[in-house]
């Protein structure tokens, strides 16, 4: 079929998800200025976010547009800039994540400010996804993610435990406070590190901003929360081989990691550009030939419906703080911030990307390994949260028309 103009195309493509232009449905597509289509085939995904971030467009829905959208695949549909093409060739030969490139992505994204992610997380600070078999609110998600976590590292009083990308220090605190073990966390994100050293204080736990690459020690037990996906491809093989070097040999090692369902050498442009410089999703064959040879894997869980969850709740506190974090931060990172949220929230609930864990041993625990899926300790009284995970539509969509009313 042929079209006469761009927008003609655009409305086209569009239907194909069941989105109109200007419709009536919460996830339909309002346009406030019609470069926005010209602007979109041209630069793909880049340009569909810049434009939202400059208020060409807005959809009071984001997060069921982008679930729509990518369940239909509408992105490839749209032929791609011959430049963008061109750097994504080369980004197979071209090493991103160095140790000295590896440090952008704690300065341009984990160092951006505590004040927004005490605000947007949990209280214990976990900026990574929540588990929500028995949960019904954040907190709850993020304290079953973190002793399920414990759980499949089958961990003993006086182990040592490495923490790969340990962020704000929130399993290193729990891991010392309730199964008795000292912990070594390391980042890259300086913020973080000051952060989680105070978090910490008074454990066995030492925090260091240390690159993975300068390990050199033993450890019974290593974790690695949501940091595999700022390794890059060209990396997998080494950083496999530093946890194979780093555990003993009955040591288990846990990698939980954001991963896509096909081989890619990097994310989406305007993801890369805005939010995480140099990272790149991990595919299953990625990860299997990486580990090859080095680890044997025990055990792979899936649960990356629940980032879905997780990523709402964070949209839910983000909207409803806004008022005390603008005066950090000006209306273009709102829109910004808001979009990088809900689109991937979208992204998880179209199943475009997953969640996974995977336990690894250094030689195949002998009689094998039970993989739990969570024993709750009945115990552990979690501080109570304000969110209501059964509201979070509703409340961040009323809260979300609310704020951009104010900022209009």
């Amino acid at each position: 079929m042929k079209w006469t103009n761009s927008k003609e195309f655009f409305s086209e493509l569009l239907q194909q998800a069941r989105i109109t232009i200007n419709g009536k449905n919460p996830w339909d597509m309002q346009i406030h200025n019609e470069k926005t289509y010209n602007r979109v085939i041209k630069d793909g995904l880049l340009g569909l976010g810049e434009a939202y971030m400059d208020k060409w467009w807005d959809s009071e829905r984001l997060d069921q547009f982008f679930e729509r959208a990518i369940r239909e695949d509408l992105s490839s549909k749209i032929k791609a800039n011959p430049f963008l093409t061109l750097k994504l060739l080369m980004l197979k030969i071209i090493n991103l994540q160095t140790k000295e490139r590896s440090l952008e992505v704690g300065l341009k994204h984990y160092d951006l400010g505590n004040e927004l992610f005490k605000a947007m997380l949990d209280s214990r600070m976990n900026y990574t996804c929540g588990y929500w078999k028995n949960a019904t609110n954040l907190e709850d998600a993020q304290r079953d993610k973190l002793e399920l976590t414990c759980q499949k590292l089958m961990l003993k009083p006086g182990m040592r435990l490495l923490d790969i990308g340990c962020g704000f220090g929130g399993l290193a605190k729990y891991a010392a406070e309730n199964f008795g073990v000292s912990v070594v966390g390391i980042t890259i994100s300086q913020q973080q590190c000051d952060y989680a050293k105070q978090n910490c204080a008074g454990l066995p736990v030492e925090i260091r901003f240390q690159d993975y690459r300068d390990l050199n020690e033993k450890f019974d037990r290593i974790s690695s929360l949501g940091m595999f996906e700022h390794v890059g491809p060209l990396n997998y093989r080494t950083y496999m081989e530093v946890a194979n070097k780093s555990l003993t040999n009955d040591g288990i090692f846990l990698l939980h990691t954001i991963g896509e369902n096909t081989s890619a050498f990097s994310i989406n442009e305007w993801m890369a550009k805005y939010i995480f410089p140099n990272a790149v999703l991990p595919s299953i064959s990625q990860i299997g030939t990486a580990s090859e040879g080095l680890l044997v894997l025990e055990d792979w869980h899936n649960f990356g419906a629940d980032y879905d969850k997780t990523l709402m709740a964070w949209h839910a506190n983000f909207i409803q703080h806004w008022d005390q974090l603008k005066k950090y931060y000006d209306e273009r990172f709102y829109r910004m911030w808001n979009y990088y949220l809900l689109c991937c929230a979208g992204s998880f609930r179209a199943r475009y990307i997953q969640l996974w864990q995977m336990v690894f041993t250094k030689n195949g625990l002998l009689g094998g390994y039970q993989a739990p899926r969570l024993e709750a300790k009945s115990s552990d009284l979690s501080k109570p949260s304000s969110f209501d995970h059964s509201q979070v539509e509703s409340s961040s969509t009323s809260t979300h028309k609310n704020t951009e009313n104010n900022l209009a």
